[in-house]
């Protein structure tokens, strides 16, 4: 489902009237979102590759599903009105894959492994695709979401944005470590 979504998300972006293809195609791969939704799928389409049977691995993919959702509720949705398949692909995207993936990361992902040191290296992506959104943003005009937008928000109020951002995977990435290993006790104690 996750790769169906992703890929009508692209059919959809480099159709619309008046995208060159080239151009609407980085912009695709210029969504967090996206990028996100396409680790889910590798993590669900790949589960034998040992890289993504790793619980931190698994539990670092939730916590940016997670944020995408929630940014996408609370911040997002009411900016526009998708129809059609865009809604369909918007609501695959952004409702459920994020929930399917919870489910799965519950039922599926063992727990108790992880080490609390590993939410700081968790933000190494986040940091990455806004270093990376900001000089594509610099050069083309184009910033993926509004509250990057350093034409329309100036660096103070972006830079403010950014740091509310990583504090909040940061304290998402946390939290779920902490879900992690109190459920790997809980787990332990039930086999014991």
């Amino acid at each position: 489902m996750a790769w169906f979504a992703i890929l009508l998300q692209y059919y959809l972006t480099v159709t619309k009237p008046g995208a060159p293809f080239i151009e609407a195609t980085v912009r695709y791969f210029s969504f967090f979102t996206i990028l996100t939704n396409i680790l889910v799928a590798l993590a669900l389409t790949l589960p034998w590759r040992a890289f993504f049977t790793r619980p931190s691995v698994r539990t670092v993919i939730l916590t940016y599903i997670i944020i995408v959702a929630v940014i996408y509720h609370y911040l997002l949705a009411k900016l526009w009105n998708p129809q059609g398949w865009q809604l369909l692909a918007d609501t695959i995207d952004h409702v459920v894959t994020p929930a399917l993936y919870v489910i799965d990361w519950v039922l599926f992902v063992p727990k108790g492994t992880i080490r609390w040191k590993s939410a700081f290296a968790w933000l190494l992506y986040p940091l990455i695709y806004a270093v990376y959104s900001l000089i594509h943003g610099a050069a083309t005009g184009f910033y993926p979401y509004p509250f990057i937008n350093v034409g329309e928000l100036g660096y103070d109020k972006m830079f403010l944005n950014m740091g509310v951002l990583v504090l909040v995977f940061l304290g998402l990435g946390l939290a779920l470590i902490g879900i992690d290993r109190r459920m790997g006790r809980h787990n332990n104690a039930a086999k014991a």
